[in-house]
């Protein structure tokens, strides 16, 4: 099994208006939508339509920590959650159709103490899993040793998707990061220009602790850097709507095949995928995968030397 956790999820609210309203007036709109956000919950629902045994869990409070679940459990997802005394943060999103532009507001997050990890860590337990995602960002009252006590706390392999800056401070062991370019430079204080500037930054950030990383970079492709081979994954051919959600989309890919045991090369290819399959639609959700295997069959893989 995989599971992910998620120590900060939010209910992502988006709504769309004709144009901003002018100061101390009011934008009226018949269209919103609400969706169970975090980047965990995204790869367990990624992982969920691609078939693999995978549960959720992570932080959930008041009444947008109960819409997630009522959501999750509408569409199917296994999870178990950690019910805290704070608020799940609520993300907004607004869609200027006469101007094209967006505008996001983000919440920071309830203020969460470190017993709550505790708490997690039970539920790894209880369910023994061979892998453990921990993604996205921290609450306030969290820092990078909630992550560490985590990836240290049973003999699961740890996988770290959170911020570069974040990265940087971990101290324990874990069996991979996925960074992307901008994630990558922070966690490693080095500026990326070339796809050999990425792999030298990568190679970098390994020989803190993590056992291969994965580097996505968007049309360019995607980067697995481990101790005994360095892969690039060439982007497919896609027409693409909306890159949301692509990032998910490759963990999900690549970690669905390490856990069935296969190597680096068909994990990686995976990864690029389902990545694709991701962008040709709008939002977050996985479309039919029906022809997931050919699409990986197509994605050419070159092999550098250490």
């Amino acid at each position: 099994m995989i599971l992910t956790v998620t120590l900060n999820p939010a209910v992502d609210h988006t709504i769309q208006v004709e144009s901003l309203p002018a100061p101390d007036t009011v934008a009226r709109t018949d269209t919103a939508q609400f969706d169970a956000g975090g980047k965990g919950i995204n790869v367990s629902q990624n992982l969920s339509a691609l078939g693999a045994e995978t549960l959720a869990t992570g932080l959930v409070g008041d009444f947008l920590g109960d819409y997630i679940t009522r959501a999750l459990r509408a569409e199917g997802l296994d999870f178990e959650f950690v019910d805290i005394d704070g608020q799940t943060r609520l993300n907004t999103t607004i869609l200027d159709s006469e101007n094209e532009v967006e505008y996001k507001i983000n919440h920071t997050g309830p203020t969460v103490d470190a017993g709550a990890i505790a708490a997690v860590i039970e539920i790894l337990i209880e369910h023994d899993p061979s892998m453990v995602l921990v993604a996205g960002s921290l609450p306030p009252g969290l820092d990078s040793h909630a992550i560490d006590r985590i990836a240290e706390a049973g003999p699961w392999e740890t996988v770290a998707d959170v911020g570069g800056e974040r990265l940087a401070q971990l101290d324990a062991d874990y069996a991979l990061c996925k960074p992307n370019r901008p994630e990558l430079e922070a966690a490693t204080g080095q500026s990326i220009d070339s796809l050999d500037d990425c792999i030298a930054a990568a190679h970098q950030l390994r020989s803190t602790g993590f056992d291969r990383v994965v580097t996505s970079l968007g049309s360019e492709g995607a980067l697995l850097v481990g101790a005994d081979e360095t892969l690039h994954a060439e982007a497919l051919a896609v027409d693409v709507v909306d890159t949301v959600g692509a990032g998910d989309a490759m963990v999900s890919g690549v970690l669905l095949e390490l856990a069935r045991g296969n190597d680096a090369r068909r994990a990686l290819q995976r990864g690029v995928a389902v990545a694709s399959r991701m962008v040709t639609v709008p939002g977050t959700k996985l479309p039919a995968v029906d022809d997931l295997d050919d699409l990986t069959a197509q994605v050419e893989i070159t092999t550098y030397e250490q």
